[in-house]
């Protein structure tokens, strides 16, 4: 029946069916904000009403820890069950159900959960079709350039057996120039993180530009120095040196762990093993673009199972507070650590938490990109 519906019936279709299966009296689909601050209910308004908190509350605790949450009122009242809803890692939001206080038991949330995936999937396809998911996600308008960049996006989470991502992207309504993009296969792990020069709708156009060139490079199938030339000539026949952009290329052996690396640019590589947080000191290479033809070159480093890696742009690690300040490795080295036991995607948003506080407002002044992986292997 979901997959019958019509693309913007979804969650109307998801009343109708758990209405029938478990006898829901109401059914809301939360959707998590740019910001992953706010879980926004799925409306027919270009900006949704009635949002609550994406790390507090019922919902909210759902949506971080990834488990069900059954709220308990009191008496015989109906009871609320939140789920966690998930594509392939991808945290989306929260479905909200509404049952009789005697339909809730261990197999019914367990079904319910079942639902949630299915229903993410299938907002995932409806996304291609229309609008109304992608306006549920924001609190407010974006800019130009950061609707540019949201859209060029893979997604802010991925999982597979080897490996968790988590990454978060601010100002999440403004973001002009960083990126981060992944591609994986049956043995290979591709992560790129990129920080395009400039601000606004020019980072945006040159961050597009190297980010497809990168993606053309990698999908011919050529190795992880070639793709980085191939974006540099790319960049380099569009703005003769002018502006360019900063990339961390990292290819993953799924079956080893190893990891052939190529810096070009001003990105930062941190290893978290054994209760010790590292910088991976990698050739500083020219970034994508300054120079006509740059050479590239690759290098290596291994992943163990319970490795954390951490890749922050420019905009992360080299951000001033207004005491003149920069948020620098020491501080970034205390939030990985008070961050271990979280998952990636928590710790991700902590870090770019800890960069505003630091910053001290909202508005950053230089887009900011954080990328959190867990290894663990096969």
């Amino acid at each position: 029946m979901l997959r019958a519906a019509p693309p913007h019936a979804l969650v109307a279709t998801a009343r109708r069916v758990l209405a029938d299966l478990v006898g829901a009296e109401d059914v809301t689909l939360l959707m998590a904000d740019y910001g992953l601050t706010v879980l926004q209910p799925v409306t027919h308004l270009p900006h949704a009403e009635g949002s609550v908190s994406a790390h507090d509350g019922p919902a909210g605790t759902a949506f971080v820890t990834q488990k069900p949450v059954v709220e308990v009122p009191t008496g015989i009242d109906p009871q609320l069950v939140h789920l966690p809803m998930t594509v392939r890692g991808d945290r989306v939001g929260v479905l909200s159900v509404r049952l009789p206080a005697a339909a809730v038991d261990p197999a019914t949330v367990l079904r319910l959960g079942e639902f949630a995936t299915e229903l993410g999937h299938e907002v995932a396809t409806a996304d291609r079709d229309t609008d109304l998911y992608l306006q549920a996600r924001r609190t407010r308008r974006l800019t130009l350039a950061a609707e540019m960049q949201w859209q060029l996006l893979p997604g802010r989470g991925c999982a597979r057996e080897e490996y968790v991502i988590g990454a978060h992207l601010e100002p999440a309504y403004a973001v002009g120039g960083d990126n981060f993009d992944w591609s994986t296969s049956a043995d290979r792990l591709v992560l790129t993180v990129t920080d395009g020069m400039g601000r606004g709708i020019e980072a945006s156009l040159l961050t597009s530009l190297a980010v497809g060139a990168l993606r053309n490079a990698r999908r011919a199938g050529v190795g992880l120095a070639d793709q980085a030339a191939l974006a540099d000539q790319a960049v380099y026949a569009q703005y003769a040196g002018k502006v360019y952009a900063a990339t961390l290329l990292l290819e993953f052996d799924l079956p080893t762990g190893t990891v052939r690396a190529v810096d070009a640019g001003s990105p930062q590589l941190f290893r978290q093993r054994d209760g010790h947080t590292e910088r991976i000191e990698l050739e500083a290479q020219l970034p994508l673009g300054m120079f006509e033809e740059t050479p590239y070159t690759e290098q290596t480093f291994d992943v163990r199972r319970g490795d954390r890696l951490i890749a922050v742009s420019t905009g992360v690690h080299s951000t001033r507070a207004a005491t003149g300040e920069v948020f620098g490795e020491s501080v970034l080295r205390q939030v990985l650590g008070a961050t271990r036991a979280a998952s990636p995607h928590e710790t991700a948003r902590a870090i770019v938490g800890a960069l505003i506080e630091h910053f001290g407002g909202e508005q950053l002044m230089s887009d900011a990109a954080v990328l959190c992986l867990d290894w663990n292997g096969r």
